[in-house]
Protein backbone atom coordinates (compact mmCIF):
# COMPACT_ATOMS: atom_id res chain seq x y z
CA UNK A 1 0.00 0.00 0.00
CA UNK A 2 1.45 3.33 -1.07
CA UNK A 3 2.06 6.03 1.49
CA UNK A 4 -0.66 8.68 1.24
CA UNK A 5 0.18 12.34 0.73
CA UNK A 6 -1.61 14.54 3.27
CA UNK A 7 -2.70 18.05 2.24
CA UNK A 8 -5.25 19.61 4.64
CA UNK A 9 -6.66 21.90 1.95
CA UNK A 10 -7.03 19.19 -0.68
CA UNK A 11 -10.50 17.90 -1.61
CA UNK A 12 -8.93 14.61 -2.73
CA UNK A 13 -9.75 12.75 0.48
CA UNK A 14 -9.18 9.27 -0.93
CA UNK A 15 -5.48 9.50 -0.12
CA UNK A 16 -6.31 10.26 3.52
CA UNK A 17 -9.31 8.04 4.25
CA UNK A 18 -7.31 5.01 3.07
CA UNK A 19 -4.13 6.04 4.91
CA UNK A 20 -1.95 3.10 6.09
CA UNK A 21 -2.03 4.44 9.66
CA UNK A 22 -5.82 4.22 9.71
CA UNK A 23 -5.65 0.66 8.36
CA UNK A 24 -3.16 -0.27 11.08
CA UNK A 25 -5.43 1.21 13.76
CA UNK A 26 -8.45 -0.65 12.36
CA UNK A 27 -6.49 -3.91 12.33
CA UNK A 28 -5.47 -3.32 15.95
CA UNK A 29 -9.07 -2.73 17.01
CA UNK A 30 -10.26 -5.90 15.29
CA UNK A 31 -7.42 -7.88 16.87
CA UNK A 32 -8.57 -6.73 20.32
CA UNK A 33 -12.19 -7.65 19.53
CA UNK A 34 -11.20 -11.12 18.33
CA UNK A 35 -9.07 -11.67 21.44
CA UNK A 36 -11.93 -10.54 23.68
CA UNK A 37 -14.31 -12.92 21.90
CA UNK A 38 -11.97 -15.85 22.44
CA UNK A 39 -11.59 -14.97 26.14
CA UNK A 40 -15.36 -14.65 26.57
CA UNK A 41 -16.08 -17.97 24.86
CA UNK A 42 -13.51 -19.74 27.02
CA UNK A 43 -14.96 -18.11 30.15
CA UNK A 44 -18.48 -19.18 29.16
CA UNK A 45 -17.49 -22.80 28.72
CA UNK A 46 -15.53 -22.76 31.96
CA UNK A 47 -18.39 -21.24 33.99
CA UNK A 48 -21.16 -23.29 32.35
CA UNK A 49 -21.02 -26.29 34.75
CA UNK A 50 -21.35 -24.01 37.78
CA UNK A 51 -24.48 -22.48 36.21
CA UNK A 52 -25.93 -25.91 35.49
CA UNK A 53 -25.50 -25.60 31.71
CA UNK A 54 -24.48 -28.53 29.53
CA UNK A 55 -22.08 -28.14 26.58
CA UNK A 56 -25.05 -28.67 24.25
CA UNK A 57 -26.95 -25.81 25.89
CA UNK A 58 -23.95 -23.53 25.63
CA UNK A 59 -23.54 -24.37 21.94
CA UNK A 60 -27.25 -23.77 21.36
CA UNK A 61 -27.10 -20.41 23.11
CA UNK A 62 -24.08 -19.27 21.10
CA UNK A 63 -25.73 -20.41 17.89
CA UNK A 64 -28.93 -18.57 18.77
CA UNK A 65 -26.96 -15.39 19.42
CA UNK A 66 -25.10 -15.75 16.13
CA UNK A 67 -28.31 -16.23 14.17
CA UNK A 68 -30.02 -13.34 15.96
CA UNK A 69 -27.10 -11.08 15.02
CA UNK A 70 -27.48 -11.71 11.28
CA UNK A 71 -30.38 -9.30 10.75
CA UNK A 72 -28.94 -6.33 12.66
CA UNK A 73 -25.54 -7.01 11.09
CA UNK A 74 -27.02 -6.79 7.58
CA UNK A 75 -28.59 -3.45 8.46
CA UNK A 76 -25.25 -2.16 9.76
CA UNK A 77 -23.49 -3.46 6.64
CA UNK A 78 -25.89 -1.59 4.34
CA UNK A 79 -25.34 1.63 6.28
CA UNK A 80 -21.58 1.09 6.26
CA UNK A 81 -21.50 0.68 2.48
CA UNK A 82 -23.32 4.00 2.06
CA UNK A 83 -20.77 5.75 4.28
CA UNK A 84 -17.64 4.37 2.61
CA UNK A 85 -17.30 7.26 0.08
CA UNK A 86 -17.44 9.78 2.95
CA UNK A 87 -15.21 8.24 5.59
CA UNK A 88 -13.30 5.37 3.94
CA UNK A 89 -13.08 1.71 4.88
CA UNK A 90 -10.86 1.92 8.03
CA UNK A 91 -12.95 4.65 9.67
CA UNK A 92 -16.25 2.93 8.87
CA UNK A 93 -14.99 -0.43 10.11
CA UNK A 94 -13.88 0.94 13.46
CA UNK A 95 -16.73 3.41 14.06
CA UNK A 96 -19.92 2.01 12.50
CA UNK A 97 -18.87 -1.64 12.34
CA UNK A 98 -17.77 -2.04 15.96
CA UNK A 99 -18.30 0.58 18.62
CA UNK A 100 -20.26 3.32 16.92
CA UNK A 101 -23.77 4.33 15.95
CA UNK A 102 -24.32 5.38 12.34
CA UNK A 103 -26.88 8.02 13.32
CA UNK A 104 -24.60 9.52 15.98
CA UNK A 105 -21.45 9.34 13.85
CA UNK A 106 -23.02 11.05 10.84
CA UNK A 107 -24.57 13.72 13.08
CA UNK A 108 -21.27 14.34 14.89
CA UNK A 109 -19.37 14.50 11.61
CA UNK A 110 -21.94 16.89 10.13
CA UNK A 111 -21.83 19.20 13.15
CA UNK A 112 -18.03 19.28 13.20
CA UNK A 113 -17.96 20.03 9.47
CA UNK A 114 -20.56 22.76 9.95
CA UNK A 115 -18.35 24.53 12.48
CA UNK A 116 -15.91 25.06 9.60
CA UNK A 117 -18.68 26.07 7.19
CA UNK A 118 -18.17 22.87 5.24
CA UNK A 119 -20.47 20.08 4.12
CA UNK A 120 -19.85 16.34 4.17
CA UNK A 121 -19.24 15.10 0.65
CA UNK A 122 -19.49 18.59 -0.83
CA UNK A 123 -16.90 20.74 -2.58
CA UNK A 124 -15.70 22.03 0.80
CA UNK A 125 -15.08 18.52 2.15
CA UNK A 126 -11.30 18.67 2.44
CA UNK A 127 -8.83 16.41 4.21
CA UNK A 128 -8.88 18.83 7.14
CA UNK A 129 -12.68 18.52 7.43
CA UNK A 130 -12.44 14.73 7.29
CA UNK A 131 -9.88 14.78 10.10
CA UNK A 132 -12.16 16.98 12.23
CA UNK A 133 -15.19 14.79 11.49
CA UNK A 134 -13.31 11.60 12.32
CA UNK A 135 -12.02 13.15 15.55
CA UNK A 136 -15.56 14.15 16.56
CA UNK A 137 -16.85 10.63 15.91
CA UNK A 138 -13.98 9.07 17.83
CA UNK A 139 -14.29 11.36 20.85
CA UNK A 140 -18.01 10.62 21.05
CA UNK A 141 -17.38 6.88 20.95
CA UNK A 142 -14.65 7.25 23.56
CA UNK A 143 -17.11 8.98 25.89
CA UNK A 144 -19.49 6.03 25.59
CA UNK A 145 -16.76 3.51 26.34
CA UNK A 146 -15.45 5.49 29.32
CA UNK A 147 -18.98 5.84 30.68
CA UNK A 148 -19.43 2.07 30.52
CA UNK A 149 -16.04 1.55 32.14
CA UNK A 150 -16.81 3.92 35.01
CA UNK A 151 -20.49 3.14 35.55
CA UNK A 152 -20.32 -0.67 35.31
CA UNK A 153 -18.54 -1.17 38.68
CA UNK A 154 -20.92 1.33 40.32
CA UNK A 155 -23.99 -0.43 38.92
CA UNK A 156 -22.52 -3.80 39.95
CA UNK A 157 -22.38 -2.64 43.57
CA UNK A 158 -25.97 -1.50 43.32
CA UNK A 159 -26.92 -4.87 41.86
CA UNK A 160 -25.29 -6.69 44.76
CA UNK A 161 -27.04 -4.45 47.32
CA UNK A 162 -30.45 -4.99 45.73
CA UNK A 163 -29.94 -8.74 45.63
CA UNK A 164 -29.28 -8.73 49.37
CA UNK A 165 -32.43 -6.73 50.04
CA UNK A 166 -34.70 -8.64 47.67
CA UNK A 167 -33.32 -11.15 45.11
CA UNK A 168 -36.59 -11.08 43.17
CA UNK A 169 -36.04 -7.41 42.31
CA UNK A 170 -33.02 -8.15 40.12
CA UNK A 171 -35.06 -10.77 38.29
CA UNK A 172 -37.64 -8.13 37.41
CA UNK A 173 -35.48 -5.04 36.80
CA UNK A 174 -33.47 -6.38 33.79
CA UNK A 175 -36.64 -7.67 32.14
CA UNK A 176 -38.41 -4.36 32.71
CA UNK A 177 -35.42 -2.44 31.35
CA UNK A 178 -35.34 -4.55 28.18
CA UNK A 179 -39.09 -4.20 27.67
CA UNK A 180 -38.83 -0.45 28.16
CA UNK A 181 -35.93 -0.11 25.74
CA UNK A 182 -37.59 -2.19 23.02
CA UNK A 183 -40.93 -0.42 23.53
CA UNK A 184 -39.25 2.97 23.16
CA UNK A 185 -37.46 1.90 19.98
CA UNK A 186 -40.62 0.36 18.54
CA UNK A 187 -42.84 3.34 19.44
CA UNK A 188 -40.38 5.73 17.83
CA UNK A 189 -40.71 3.85 14.54
CA UNK A 190 -44.42 2.94 14.41
CA UNK A 191 -45.59 6.55 14.64
CA UNK A 192 -43.74 7.47 11.43
CA UNK A 193 -46.25 5.94 9.01
CA UNK A 194 -48.84 3.16 8.62
CA UNK A 195 -46.17 1.11 6.82
CA UNK A 196 -43.97 1.21 9.90
CA UNK A 197 -46.85 0.09 12.11
CA UNK A 198 -47.81 -2.80 9.82
CA UNK A 199 -44.17 -3.86 9.55
CA UNK A 200 -43.80 -4.03 13.32
CA UNK A 201 -47.08 -5.97 13.75
CA UNK A 202 -46.11 -8.45 11.03
CA UNK A 203 -42.64 -8.99 12.47
CA UNK A 204 -44.06 -9.50 15.98
CA UNK A 205 -46.59 -11.98 14.61
CA UNK A 206 -43.88 -13.87 12.73
CA UNK A 207 -41.74 -14.11 15.86
CA UNK A 208 -44.74 -15.27 17.87
CA UNK A 209 -45.55 -17.97 15.34
CA UNK A 210 -41.94 -19.21 15.37
CA UNK A 211 -41.93 -19.45 19.18
CA UNK A 212 -45.33 -21.19 19.19
CA UNK A 213 -44.30 -23.71 16.55
CA UNK A 214 -41.00 -24.35 18.32
CA UNK A 215 -42.95 -25.22 21.46
CA UNK A 216 -45.71 -27.24 19.77
CA UNK A 217 -43.51 -29.14 17.33
CA UNK A 218 -40.55 -29.38 19.70
CA UNK A 219 -38.22 -27.78 17.16
CA UNK A 220 -35.71 -25.62 19.11
CA UNK A 221 -34.13 -24.42 15.87
CA UNK A 222 -37.30 -22.43 15.13
CA UNK A 223 -36.70 -20.41 18.28
CA UNK A 224 -33.06 -19.89 17.34
CA UNK A 225 -33.92 -18.75 13.82
CA UNK A 226 -37.02 -16.85 14.91
CA UNK A 227 -35.47 -13.38 14.84
CA UNK A 228 -33.91 -13.93 11.42
CA UNK A 229 -37.22 -15.21 10.02
CA UNK A 230 -39.11 -12.30 11.58
CA UNK A 231 -36.71 -9.80 10.02
CA UNK A 232 -37.09 -11.34 6.55
CA UNK A 233 -40.89 -11.38 6.87
CA UNK A 234 -40.84 -7.77 8.10
CA UNK A 235 -38.67 -6.67 5.17
CA UNK A 236 -41.07 -8.35 2.75
CA UNK A 237 -44.03 -6.64 4.42
CA UNK A 238 -42.28 -3.27 4.28
CA UNK A 239 -41.50 -3.77 0.59
CA UNK A 240 -45.10 -4.55 -0.32
CA UNK A 241 -46.43 -1.71 1.83
CA UNK A 242 -44.17 0.87 0.20
CA UNK A 243 -44.68 -0.55 -3.29
CA UNK A 244 -48.46 -0.48 -2.96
Amino acid sequence: MAVAVVDPSSTEITTLIQHPVLWACAAGVFAVVILQSVIYFRAIRKAAPAAGLTPAQVTSSVRSGAVAAIGPSLAVALIAVSLLPLFGTPAVLTRVGLVGSAAFDVAAAGISAGTQHAQLGGPTYTQKIFALAFAAMTIGGLAWMLSALILTPILSKGDATLRKVNPAVMAIVPTAALLGAFFTLAFTEVVKSPAHLVTMIVSAAAMGVCILLAHKLRRPWLREWGLGIAIIVALAAAFFMTAA
